[in-house]
């Protein structure tokens, strides 16, 4: 089935490892693979220790789409489209795969939209994906989604992102 995790409140990506966790905690074999997202982050420790679960993502932190420079841009279309071939190529040997934070990719051109839809539509097991404003198409093909709403953030009032709470 398809799982879709949205929204502009915290917790889409959480839900997801959570999910991931479930899935490899019953020896299911998980692909979790995160978009836009380069820098260290407290789950990777506990992912990494799960021999169920591979995790791929790009190396370097690009930042927020808007700051990306040109270059910038062309090398994280380069990793996450090599990311998704690796996908399309092995999504038989997983019986979940989370695309995390794949909508914002996909809405800015930073993946190969073909791929993308590829996955979703030949994929035979439970397929996870997270981010804000999702293609309507992708919501269609989607069993399942929640919609996470921000009602409150600390950000509104100044206050960074916390290690171990949001990163």
């Amino acid at each position: 089935m398809i799982h879709i995790y949205c929204g502009d409140g915290k917790g889409k990506t959480t839900a997801s490892i959570g999910l991931a966790v479930r899935c490899g905690g019953y020896g299911k074999k998980v692909l979790f693979m995160q978009f836009l997202k380069g820098s260290y982050t407290g789950e990777l420790e506990v992912l990494g220790k799960c021999e169920n679960i591979k995790v791929m993502r790009c190396d370097k932190n690009y930042g927020f789409f808007r700051s990306m420079s040109d270059s910038d841009k062309e090398n994280i279309v380069k990793c996450h489209n090599e990311n998704l071939q690796y996908a399309l190529d092995n999504m038989n040997e997983f019986d979940m795969i989370v695309l995390d934070e794949i909508f914002a990719s996909y809405n800015y051109d930073l993946v190969d939209k073909a791929s993308v839809r590829n996955i979703v539509e030949n994929y035979g097991g439970e397929l996870v994906m997270t981010g804000r404003n999702p293609d309507e198409w992708f919501c269609e093909k989607a069993d399942y989604i929640s919609e996470i709403k921000k009602i409150k953030h600390p950000y509104d009032k100044g206050i960074v992102a916390r290690e171990g709470i949001e990163y």
